[in-house]
């Protein structure tokens, strides 16, 4: 079986569906980490081959429409304090704003996409 080492990645954009359906408290703090820890080797290895992460997940169940009580924006920090490194968001998971932040995303970067659960099915 072929594993991430087995390919050159450097310059390539990964998607990388995740699990941080994490838990926040009413400050919209994540107070769970584990979800984001589970997913650090993989999201490290493509770092270091130099490709650039794109992350994609879900969080909460907001049924198609957009709720900033839901926003994956919330999770970024802390995101970006268990990979240790810098963390680019886009406010979309589609679409030219999506397009753009993965252009623009410089080869060991790392995206984190807003929220699947944003637009149906």
């Amino acid at each position: 079986m072929k594993t991430l080492q087995d390919f050159n990645l450097a310059g390539q954009a990964v998607l990388i569906r995740v699990d941080f359906n994490v838990p926040l408290n009413d400050q919209k703090q994540v107070t769970d980490p584990n979800r984001i820890i589970a997913a650090k080797p993989t999201i490290d290895a493509v770092i270091a081959a130099k490709g650039k992460v794109i992350l994609m997940s879900h969080l909460g169940r907001p049924d198609g429409a957009i709720d900033p009580d839901f926003s994956l924006g919330h999770i970024k920090d802390a995101v970006a304090d268990v990979l240790g490194v810098p963390v680019a968001f886009a406010s979309d998971c589609v679409g030219p704003l999506a397009q753009a932040a993965v252009e623009a995303l410089p080869e060991g970067g790392v995206l984190l996409l807003e929220n699947l659960r944003f637009h149906a099915g």
